[in-house]
């Protein structure tokens, strides 16, 4: 990122040099398919390539390629992940989507490694093969991203937010300029607590990635999944097990999430949200226990008025999954009066 995220490491290893020093006896071809100006605090810098000669020439590498891997994102530019100015536009900036879908044309073994902080706009997601999230990863980001798209490691990071599939999706921008971007005087929080997947569960819009969601080089699946008691007081604990199982070809972990939901509640709620998590380690074919514990305090919502934590006694639902849309089992549980 830019700004006072910014650092400047002694050395950074690049993708290309990680995949260069993972596969020593591959032939690697690389060109620079689009570029932006300078990073400049406050302000945006042209910059002095140009993009179609740059595009041109990505297409004929990737013409004589077996695998095309695009490397793109954001940057620390003003108005991309830097301080001090918002992104002007969801979709990737200097060209990216259109280069996407070029490459695409010409060579169909596409995949893309997006380096960002932010969600984008994936439009051309169905012209590639497959899509990594890359963050930014530091002075080793090259090594990193080369042990992952090798094989060597193999991913289990989930989202920690949701990828709308157009920025109108996003709860601030349903609510009108007032809401986002503001007068530049004045900000209305609309939203409420329906921030990210709350407000795309509760309002049934569907995200294009979801928060939670991440995919492994296996498979996993879940079983026995069972919440114990079903008829709880205010100083209960909700104990959640259920049995995890590696049924792919590959050593991976997989998290497994508790969501949990109060139907008909007294006050504005979520559909649901996040109580519980845990990650399992699983060799290939192996099955492992899991057990997450909920406290029943921990449902409690925050009274305006009485200026307290209070608990809502009712029906209450669990969601047992592995993401916020990937769902394997709801169990009701009851709360009893105080």
């Amino acid at each position: 990122g830019g700004g006072s995220s910014e650092l400047k490491p002694k050395k950074e290893y690049s993708p290309l040099e990680g995949l260069e020093a993972r596969f020593p006896n591959a032939t690697i071809l690389h060109t620079l398919g689009y570029a932006s100006g300078p990073p400049a605090y406050g302000r945006v810098l042209p910059s002095g390539l140009n993009a179609d000669s740059l595009q041109a020439k990505a297409l004929e590498i990737a013409a004589q390629a077996d695998v095309v891997l695009f490397v793109g994102g954001l940057n620390k530019n003003h108005h991309q992940d830097c301080e001090g100015g918002d992104r002007l536009q969801y979709a990737l900036p200097f060209g990216q989507p259109e280069l996407i879908e070029a490459l695409a044309g010409v060579n169909p073994n596409l995949g893309v490694v997006l380096v960002s902080g932010n969600a984008v706009e994936t439009r051309w997601l169905p012209r590639v093969k497959g899509l990594m999230q890359a963050w930014y990863l530091g002075s080793e980001a090259g090594h990193i991203l080369a042990d992952v798209i090798s094989g060597d490691v193999n991913p289990s990071g989930k989202l920690p937010f949701s990828f709308p599939v157009k920025l109108e999706d996003n709860a601030a921008h349903a609510f009108g300029p007032l809401s986002y971007p503001g007068d530049s005087i004045k900000q209305v929080y609309e939203e409420d607590i329906l921030v990210g997947y709350r407000w795309h569960d509760t309002k049934g819009i569907a995200p294009q990635f979801a928060f939670g969601y991440g995919l492994s080089y296996t498979r996993f699946a879940l079983s026995e999944l069972s919440v114990a008691p079903q008829n709880l007081a205010a100083g209960d604990t909700i104990y959640v097990q259920g049995q995890v199982r590696n049924s792919g070809p590959v050593a991976g972990a997989e998290v497994v999430q508790v969501y949990v939901g109060k139907p008909q509640s007294r006050v504005t709620r979520a559909q649901k949200e996040l109580r519980a998590f845990a990650k399992v380690s699983l060799a290939a074919g192996e099955t492992k226990p899991v057990s997450l514990a909920i406290p029943v305090a921990d449902l409690a919502y925050y009274d305006e008025a009485a200026a307290n934590w209070r608990l809502e006694p009712g029906r209450y639902t669990l969601y047992i999954g592995t993401a916020s849309n990937l769902i394997r089992e709801e169990i009701a549980i009851k709360i009893q009066d105080e």
